[in-house]
């Protein structure tokens, strides 16, 4: 008798993935400035660590809202006991707030229309199962966030279609792009029930232009779709052009029609604005009665506790401290976003032009052996165990041209970022002078196999190779400088 369920026992998670591997990796030999500094640095995790001193700072101020107190008194047993799954009305009314504050006050939001979940993967799971049948499909532009393939498929029996861009407009979505995906949809008989997008985008750190929005929304309507903005990046926005958001665009056309507003929904977090993706804050917003009630019944399988909202919402509650939260953050990823782009522009290191999230999207197509994917994983494969570097290979992000990467910014200190780009620049000066080293090889027809073994020991010379006897199929590689 069978004794685990198929979806226990299935391989659709997308665990396997090259994403995912790395942090694997990074996990078995993690760099510490201190204790482990020869270990994997950490570049593929889009977290925001660079203004918690802010955050801590403002808890200090703040010792009531930290320690569960109202007016002086606590409030524990109160926040202890069973809240209703709508959420703490405080804190909705103060989450929505500050979702316009990030949006210049362009548009405002009603408490009533959003749901609180676990994290922006509950939300958009949990839209997939308000808008989407086992078998349905969305369309998403190509590259797009890893989790999304688990987030989106695993327990929905939902399908992505991909709608796929490319780098000769900068990866922005087209209208033959979006119509090529619907019939490849089509063509295997999905029906397409929405096209979700990531603006800012995860990879690409870039925000969608208004062009763009136009399209996905005369597209959406022409089709009688939905669409799902996932805006999660939207307050880490520190370039031109500024960040528009689908509910701003949707107030702009005020002549669509009354089921085009309840076909819109956003996705939110707090876990890349103010940085606590383990605070598990997420939130959906809809203009649809029935979406948000079904969302609001299904949250209950993953609520947000009574003491974070509590805590969040006495400190969002503060205008001057978000206000100068927001500026001041911004400002700070700039800054880093700066220091990665011109340290790999001394590498010979290209980066798309970005003006948002926690990653830049790195051309390293130069760097490859051959224009495939195959080229593209084995390159990757040398940053990560024998660099030290855990970043995203654009495979991972189904970008349909090898040799571009995610290399996250934020979830480091300044001295560890330089480390990093130091690691980096050195590896690329050694591939350069073994590709000159075989140019020359070529020129003077010499094919040695004694002499070929000594260039293949010079490449690695600054790379050690241990086997772990534990695991080998999963070789353990330690950079050693």
């Amino acid at each position: 008798m069978k004794m685990l369920s198929t979806k226990a026992t299935c391989n659709s998670h997308g665990q396997d993935s090259s994403y995912f591997l790395g942090w694997e990796a990074y996990e078995k030999n993690p760099f510490d400035e201190t204790s482990n500094p020869n270990g994997i640095i950490q570049m593929g995790l889009a977290e925001n660590q660079l203004s918690f001193d802010l955050l801590e700072s403002w808890l200090t101020k703040n010792p009531d809202a930290a320690s569960f107190k109202r007016d002086g008194k606590s409030i524990f047993r109160e926040l202890a006991l069973f809240q209703d799954y709508h959420g703490l009305p405080a804190f909705k009314k103060a989450l929505v707030e500050f979702m316009a504050e990030i949006r210049g006050n362009k548009v405002t939001f009603e408490a009533n229309n959003i749901v609180l979940t676990a994290g922006a993967t509950s939300a958009n799971e949990t839209l997939m199962f308000c808008l989407a049948e086992a078998g349905d499909a969305f369309l998403l532009p190509t590259p797009y966030y890893p989790g999304f393939d688990r987030d989106l498929k695993w327990r929905t029996g939902v399908e992505i279609v991909p709608i796929h861009c490319t780098s000769s407009n900068g990866f922005q979505v087209t209208q033959p792009a979006l119509e090529q995906a619907y019939k490849e949809a089509e063509s295997r008989n999905l029906r397409v029930k929405g096209v979700l997008v990531t603006n800012p985008s995860n990879p690409l750190g870039t925000t969608m232009t208004r062009n763009e929005l136009d399209l996905v929304f005369d597209f959406i309507t022409s089709k009688g779709i939905h669409l799902i903005s996932d805006e999660i990046y939207s307050g880490t926005v520190f370039g031109s052009p500024g960040f528009v958001s689908a509910m701003e665009v949707l107030k702009e056309r005020s002549n669509e029609e009354e089921e085009v507003w309840k076909r819109v929904h956003i996705v939110y977090s707090l876990s890349k604005d103010l940085g606590l993706p383990g605070f598990r804050v997420g939130a959906i917003y809809s203009n649809d009665e029935m979406v948000v009630a079904a969302a609001t019944k299904m949250s209950s399988f993953g609520l947000v506790s009574s003491q974070t909202q509590y805590l969040l919402s006495a400190m969002l509650s503060d205008k001057k401290f978000t206000r100068t939260y927001i500026s001041e953050n911004q400002k700070r990823l700039k800054q880093r976003q700066k220091m990665l782009v011109s340290g790999l522009e001394k590498a010979g290191i290209k980066c798309l032009e970005s003006n948002a999230g926690l990653f830049c999207w790195v051309d390293m197509r130069h760097l490859l052996e051959s224009d495939t994917f195959e080229s593209e994983l084995k390159l990757w494969k040398k940053i990560v165990y024998e660099v030290g570097l855990n970043i995203s290979p654009g495979s991972s992000c189904h970008c349909t041209e090898p040799g571009w990467f995610r290399v996250c910014f934020a979830n480091m200190s300044q001295s560890t970022l330089k480390l990093a780009i130091r690691r980096l620049k050195s590896f690329v000066q050694e591939l350069r002078s073994v590709s000159t080293a075989n140019v020359s090889t070529t020129t003077t027809n010499i094919h040695d196999n004694k002499f070929s073994k000594n260039i293949k020991k010079n490449i690695f010379t600054k790379w050690v190779f241990r086997q772990s006897v534990q695991d080998q199929a999963n070789r353990k590689l330690h950079y050693e400088r």
